[in-house]
């Protein structure tokens, strides 16, 4: 039972440093090669909202153009489309 005990305490802080560890690594993968260069990308996600569990309204950029659509279980449903606005930085 003792042998047991010491065994626990020994790898469940290992366990989390490994969980800890691959999260950071994620998140530095991320930083490096997800969005580096946001202005070569020819569609980005302006804004979303969860209307239900199951329902999600999302404005998507593209090309100019500012598309909202619906996305739920049965897919996505273009929904408006409306020029794009300005960014203020």
């Amino acid at each position: 039972m003792l042998w047991y005990v010491v065994k626990l305490l020994i790898v469940l802080p290992l366990i989390g440093a490994m969980i800890w560890g691959s999260l950071k690594l994620l998140q530095k993968m991320q930083a490096r090669y997800g969005a580096a260069n946001p202005q070569a990308k020819s569609v980005r996600i302006v804004e979303t909202t969860m209307l239900s569990p199951t329902l999600k309204l999302a404005v998507i950029e593209f090309h100019g153009r500012e598309i909202l659509v619906s996305a739920s279980r049965n897919g996505l449903t273009r929904l408006a489309e409306a020029p794009a606005r300005e960014q203020h930085s």
